[in-house]
């Protein structure tokens, strides 16, 4: 029981930086970007590359992250400067990285069970996840507290008072994704030293994955002044919770991503229709507004 809650945690910490990732863009700048299915994967290709060739597992995150910021900059270039509509921008970007995914691995599939990785040291895994976890988080908040952070918030909430300021709102738009896929391709990196592989397809549903965290983290933890980063972290590790129980429930693993939709509508159903507690509705999909 013991190593089933360390994984659960685990995992949960590895998806709480994807989350921070997908909350600067739902969150903060309102663009539902799909790329990240993309970006996750392409973190854990060049991180497991980057491994096979010699490199320090830590400079090889270092790449991850460098390479999602590139992915995450075109999905803003597509949206911003070519008039792209932001869903399908992200659908280009993220079926763009799956060639390039291919390309960048060599094969579908790369093992990395004989090379370096930061969990090779007697460090308890729990230890280096947590702490890069909270390291991002932290280097989060200090960045949303800066004027570029305030303006990336201010973004997505109301992006005529930002152009009033003489901002260009299209760069900054760019800027948060470019940031919030660096987040993402890290964790796909963490991910793929920590499964000790790394898979063209394991990107697939990372966006359903981070919505749930977050909607889970916001309906539990809304009367709970936490900062939203950490609730973000706490919602992850909770929603790989639920899934663990609905494995020793009985339900087959192949099940995993219908059970991850029903996870994501109760969520949603209970943050806004208020059955058990008088939550607020979440605002993922329209900017300022209340969902009604």
């Amino acid at each position: 029981m013991t190593d089933i809650l360390l994984n659960i945690l685990e995992q949960g910490l590895i998806f709480g930086i994807m989350t921070l990732g997908i909350y600067i863009t739902y969150e903060m700048l309102d663009f539902p970007d799909l790329s990240v299915d993309g970006t996750f994967a392409l973190g854990a290709a060049l991180s497991a590359v980057s491994l096979i060739n010699g490199f320090n597992p830590f400079i090889s995150l270092l790449l991850a992250m460098v390479g999602g910021a590139v992915a995450g900059g075109i999905t803003g270039i597509l949206n911003v400067k070519l008039k792209i509509t932001n869903i399908l921008s992200g659908i280009l970007v993220m079926i763009g990285l799956y060639s390039i995914n291919l390309r960048i691995m060599g094969k579908a599939n790369l093992p990395l069970f004989n090379q370096n990785t930061i969990f090779k040291s007697s460090i308890n895994p729990v230890i280096i996840l947590g702490a890069l976890c909270v390291i991002t988080k932290v280097a989060l908040d200090l960045f949303f507290k800066t004027k570029m952070g305030f303006i990336l918030k201010g973004s997505g909430d109301n992006s005529q008072m930002v152009t009033s300021l003489g901002v260009d709102v299209g760069k900054i738009k760019i800027l948060g994704l470019m940031l919030s896929n660096s987040i993402v391709a890290l964790s796909g990196g963490i991910m793929a030293q920590y499964q000790k592989f790394s898979d063209v397809s394991m990107g697939t549903g990372t966006i359903v994955i981070g919505l749930a965290s977050l909607i889970i983290g916001k309906s539990i933890f809304k009367k709970v002044k936490f900062n939203v980063t950490t609730v973000a972290i706490l919602g992850s590790i909770l929603y790989k919770l639920s899934i663990a129980v609905a494995l020793k429930l009985g339900f087959p693993p192949t099940d995993l991503k219908l059970i991850t939709c029903v996870i994501v509508v109760l969520a949603l159903t209970l943050n806004k229709n208020s059955i058990s507690f008088k939550f607020r509705s979440l605002n993922l999909f329209k900017g300022g507004e209340k969902v009604a």
